[in-house]
């Protein structure tokens, strides 16, 4: 009860102080714009040249230490922190009091003069120091910081200014989507925007977030993929074209999963899966490259490397690797059952034996991918928009990308026959009847504009934030979203 009255007490002097600013003219609330010359980083790298000149920096008090008619304070701006040296003779005694009051947290803007202090500290000798916004809350004290994940991730604003290594993922994260960008357009891509809010869900198997238009009276969906409206353009005549940004499904959260996330689709005319294989080890590690530094990285103590090329890896060899099982030794479903009985596996009714070997795959085989990898050629059942391998019907021309036994990336050689598509959307609705709510609908125009005409095209989808967190070495993925999604605090007054 005595902390939380202290508190309330330290936050109201800081209300008092800013009255007081306010009552005496100097309300820091009515100033628009403050003129910057220089950042703390520029000064620093470039001290040999800058030392003596006059600059003006701005940014927020990080600590105060006072020394009778001295005070050293720590400024932090947008590239990081610099020492300010404020001397009564240098604003005067009645600006020196009024500085006195500033609290951390406060942001200010500095006039001065560049120089070293004596202990060699690269330093702003203040000649003005103007209050441009008053903090009515308190920073969390310096030695613990703001620790606690829970609030860190409520209060990014906060997170961002005392855990300046939560910053520094935020600025990798930026080169490596620019990276990206970059990567594709240098090949001759297209960005593209296709719609968020669709009248179908479709493009992955998952489960979607349904909300309603009011003036047309319909239920609509969050996207969980964009798959369909860029193969529609592949159609239309555009050969290469990306998007990259938010999906949306309606599933668990864990620490790989966030119900809104980043992802960049692209597809590229008269290409198979190969051809998407190629680009997406090398987009990867274009990415680690731009914004780390080197395809060579080190995940929470695991050293893996990115460099091209990956291994490559059927989901068949994969389960025969590490289970010993052979599924081309499995000739019906029941067989299967009796195979994923054994190995402890209580599935629903209704699977086949494709649909089997990839929950044998899922359970036994991903926690052993590492190292980047490749695993090809998944059961047709479980692929409903790729096309089948032409020497066998059962399985298809796809991959997944796995790193660190997480799934990165997906693709495959798209099916562009629409008699076969309009058989496997069906095979889809027959699963949702059995009660799989993540089967995919049916979309009538998607399966018409591939009747006017697909081209032979490969597809590939790339989890961006699963990369992000491989590259910034972090454990969660709201360390690599700056908002993540939280459940509401609900007060208990309530």
């Amino acid at each position: 009860m005595s902390e939380e009255l202290n508190l309330n007490e330290m936050l109201q002097i800081r209300r008092d102080k800013l009255k007081k600013l306010q009552e005496a003219g100097n309300d820091p609330f009515k100033i628009e714009k403050y003129d910057v010359s220089a950042y703390s980083a520029d000064i620093k790298e470039n001290i040999n040249s800058m030392q003596g000149q006059q600059v003006s920096i701005a940014g927020r008090i990080m600590s105060k230490r006072g020394h009778g008619k001295t005070t050293f304070m720590d400024v932090q701006d947008g590239k990081g922190r610099i020492q300010s040296y404020v001397k009564v003779d240098g604003l005067g005694e009645a600006e020196y009091d009024v500085f006195k009051t500033y609290d951390i947290g406060d942001i200010v803007g500095v006039e001065g003069e560049v120089f070293i202090t004596q202990k060699g500290e690269i330093s702003v000798k203040a000649s003005k120091v103007t209050l441009l916004s008053k903090s009515l809350q308190i920073l969390p004290e310096k030695f613990h910081g703001l620790k606690d994940p829970d609030l860190r991730y409520r209060q990014r604003y906060v997170d961002l200014i005392v855990n300046p290594e939560v910053k520094e993922k935020f600025l990798t994260r930026s080169k490596a989507v620019k990276a990206v960008r970059e990567f594709l357009d240098e090949r001759g891509f297209l960005e593209v925007d296709t719609p968020i809010l669709n009248t179908i869900a479709g493009g992955a198997s998952a489960r979607p977030f349904i909300t309603h238009h009011n003036t047309l009276d319909i239920d609509m969906y969050l996207r969980i993929a964009n798959e369909l409206y860029l193969k529609r353009l592949i159609v239309g005549g555009f050969d290469k074209v990306y998007e990259m940004g938010r999906m949306f499904r309606n599933e668990g959260m864990s620490i790989k999963h966030n119900p809104e996330y980043t992802a960049i689709e692209l597809y590229q005319a008269y290409a198979d899966y190969e051809e998407m294989m190629n680009i997406t080890e090398n987009i990867v590690a274009y990415m680690a490259q731009k914004s780390v530094g080197s395809t060579k990285i080190t995940y929470q103590g695991k050293e893996i490397d990115l460099t091209p090329p990956w291994n490559r890896m059927s989901m068949k060899e994969a389960v025969k690797k590490y289970t010993g099982i052979d599924f081309d030794d499995i000739k019906t479903d029941e067989e299967a059952y009796e195979i994923a009985d054994k190995k402890g596996l209580d599935l629903r009714a209704g699977l086949t034996k494709g649909h089997i070997l990839s929950e044998i795959f899922e359970e036994f085989c991903e926690e052993h991918l590492v190292q980047p990898t490749f695993i090809t050629h998944h059961p047709v059942e479980i692929s409903p928009l790729a096309k089948r391998n032409p020497d066998d019907p059962t399985i298809t021309n796809r991959f997944e990308a796995f790193v660190n036994t997480w799934e990165i990336a997906n693709a495959f050689s798209e099916l562009n026959d629409p008699i076969d598509q309009r058989g496997r959307f069906m095979d889809q609705l027959k699963q949702r009847e059995l009660g799989d709510d993540e089967a995919q609908m049916l979309d009538e125009d998607f399966i018409n504009a591939i009747e006017v005409g697909l081209p032979p095209t490969g597809g590939l989808g790339i989890g961006i934030d699963r990369v992000m967190m491989l590259l910034t070495d972090s454990s969660s993925i709201r360390d690599v979203i700056l908002f993540p999604t939280m459940k509401p605090i609900i007060s208990e007054d309530k």
